[in-house]
């Protein structure tokens, strides 16, 4: 068990009850960051409490009733993944950071400007988040958060999420390489012509068409050819 006084207090509540664990703030940190894998040395104290600071444990019946079991390490499972943890303040920071980068970079990768239909960069999104004071939750995945973030970036930007279908054409001599990249994205149909070439339909969000192009103009040295579909 780690030391009480620097523990951190992760709580969820659930059917009206409060449920609340000591939890060692560094082993929890990583845990949330990906770093750790295994519940191990999280805990602090191995209870549940209804308030933690006061020492009030909570009822094995209201444990049953709300998480469908008493053990501690599913209970804390549970509130990593669903509850809230106070983190350290220099924690929180980094990781609300982090979040807010891959956040960033999830919509630059997925989304185009409704206007120009042409990729948006990170940068101007970044600065129209500012402008839009958009909150990220760094508990949440990216994923589960950029619907409610595009909403608050279009009355600034003219932003909508689309894929595109790109139709592409390798010379036989980079027909296998080029394969590679594009099974990183979503082959819709392919072809092998008779002397070896590709010809593939990939689709993509519309935000990847540079780094599809980037990556198969490396390649090929500008010998692949493509065309978007739709």
């Amino acid at each position: 068990m780690g030391d009480l006084d620097k523990a951190i207090i992760g709580r969820i509540e659930k059917n009206g009850h409060k449920f609340e664990l000591f939890l060692d703030p560094d082993k929890a940190y990583d845990y949330l960051e990906g770093k750790k894998k295994d519940l191990n040395n999280i805990l602090v104290a191995e209870e549940v409490f209804k308030d933690a600071r006061k020492g009030e444990r909570q009822s094995p019946q209201a444990l049953q009733e709300a998480f469908g079991t008493t053990d501690i390490y599913e209970i804390l499972e549970t509130v990593l993944h669903k509850g809230e943890v106070q983190l350290t303040t220099e924690q929180k920071k980094k990781m609300l950071e982090k979040k807010r980068k891959q956040v960033i970079d999830l919509i630059a990768k997925e989304a185009i400007d409704a206007k120009t239909n042409t990729p948006i960069p990170p940068q101007r999104i970044e600065l129209a988040m500012e402008q839009a004071k958009v909150h990220i939750d760094p508990f949440k995945k990216p994923e589960d958060q950029i619907e409610k973030v595009i909403s608050a970036l279009r009355p600034i930007i003219p932003i909508k999420m689309e894929k595109v279908q790109i139709a592409v054409r390798v010379p036989a001599t980079y027909a296998v390489n080029a394969y590679s990249i594009l099974k990183s994205y979503k082959i819709v149909k392919e072809e092998w012509g008779s002397s070896g070439e590709l010809l593939a339909l990939v689709e993509i969000p519309a935000g990847l068409q540079g780094e599809l192009y980037d990556r198969l103009g490396k390649l090929t040295h500008g010998e692949a050819q493509t065309k978007i579909i739709r």
